[in-house]
């Protein structure tokens, strides 16, 4: 199974989804590597970078890029065996999204670009940005064609030797009384894009409930470039299902890998018609968290920053063990890498994958309403009052500072 995005064959059409504060280089490498096994191990060899899939990087703002902030640049600082790199732009000014595009491409930092309108974080919401965009249809058509141009000009200076594409990550829209994802879709289609993803989730949904798959189909139709499904995949046989009811070109997984990288064998082995799963042992689970801790505090330059990045992976790993609550605790107080050792040592590394360990993980919550600017549903133009807004927010760079 495989699909097309722009010029350049996915063979396995699996992504990791661009998370913040989870998908830097170290965790990427880590999916990537489970991939690749599980390739392996069905005699499956990866010829090019984008035989594994995408592993999206957390999403950077074009502005502070631009800008040259010393944050954002660690923000996309890549894996050395990262053979295809993936990049999430933010922005609301065309301009500003054009010159990081190019930017990208022409330093060879990017070989496929993805555009976010999908976050329904309010500090990025009620800036216009993120899954409020797509209601000022015409600002996101410039927007996603900004983009592609500046793909394509930044291929004539670039190291690499192939064509850059730009994909569109969307949400169904704000609310259920204002849907955006089809004639959003249709008209990054239109503009130059690759793809379109589709969460299968309003902005108001946020995590929480199902995901409507149906909606997923329905673009599919619609649209003659691929449409990528994401929303809900826990496992891989739920990949399975949203293909066979959605027709979708390739799968996005964010929340169902957090603490659990080796899904993506899963993912891998059951698209190729395989019955092989990845179930670790305890032990097998420390020594994937030690590694990941280990090549992030390589990857940061600071052991204790890294310490602090992986409590949250941490709870994430040992997720449905049976470890007891004294070295949970424990956990989100070690301070060095040995003190971490010492603790996974006191476990049972015999102990098997639990049933626990399955299904849903990540935050869901409740149904919220978005964090919009004044006024922001009244029209789909751009208004004076809109216009005020975008401009004041395409000068921020925030978000790249502090996470969201």
């Amino acid at each position: 199974m495989s699909t097309k995005l722009g010029e350049i064959t996915v063979g396995t059409p699996i992504a990791l989804a661009p998370m913040a504060g989870v998908t830097n280089a170290p965790f990427r490498r880590l999916c990537r590597e489970q991939t690749l096994q599980a390739l392996k191990d069905l005699g499956i060899t990866a010829t090019d970078g984008a035989a594994s899939g995408l592993y999206v990087c957390e999403m950077i703002t074009a502005r502070a890029l631009v800008e040259g902030s010393s944050r954002t640049l660690d923000l996309i600082k890549p894996d050395p065996e990262e053979t295809f790199r993936s990049v999430q732009l933010h922005g609301v000014d065309p301009e500003t999204m054009y010159q990081g595009a190019r930017m990208l491409v022409r330093q060879g930092l990017a070989d496929h670009l993805d555009i976010n309108f999908g976050c329904p974080v309010p500090k990025v919401t009620r800036k216009g940005a993120g899954a409020a965009l797509p209601w000022k249809i015409e600002r996101f058509g410039q927007i996603v064609a900004a983009v592609v141009a500046g793909a394509r000009d930044g291929e004539k200076d670039s190291p690499r030797d192939r064509s850059v594409p730009v994909t569109a990550k969307i949400r169904i829209g704000i609310d259920a009384d204002h849907e955006t994802y089809r004639d959003a879709g249709k008209l990054a289609q239109k503009v130059g894009a690759s793809a379109v993803v589709l969460h299968g989730r309003s902005a108001n949904q946020y995590y929480s409930g199902s995901a409507n798959w149906e909606a997923i189909a329905q673009l599919r139709q619609d649209l003659e470039i691929p449409v990528w499904g994401n929303g809900d995949i826990f496992s891989a046989e739920d990949a399975l299902a949203m293909f066979q009811q959605t027709g979708c070109a390739g799968v996005e997984i964010g929340r169902g890998c957090q603490g659990r990288p080796w899904l993506f064998y899963d993912l891998a082995s059951a698209l190729n018609g395989s019955d092989n799963r990845a179930r670790p042992n305890l032990g097998q689970v420390c020594e994937l968290a030690l590694r990941h801790t280990q090549m992030l505090s390589s990857w940061m330059g600071n052991e204790e920053r890294a310490l602090r990045d992986m409590r949250k992976h941490l709870g994430w790993y040992f997720r449905g063990f049976a470890v007891g609550g004294d070295f949970r605790r424990a956990l989100t107080s070690a301070n060095s890498m040995q003190e971490l050792e010492q603790l996974f040592s006191t476990l049972d590394s015999d102990l098997p994958f639990p049933p626990a360990a399955e299904g849903k993980r990540g935050r869901r919550g409740n149904p919220r309403k978005t964090h919009l600017p004044e006024g922001w549903l009244a029209t789909r133009e751009v208004d004076a009052a809109a216009a005020r807004i975008l401009e004041a927010a395409k000068l921020d760079t925030s978000l790249d500072q502090g996470g969201y």
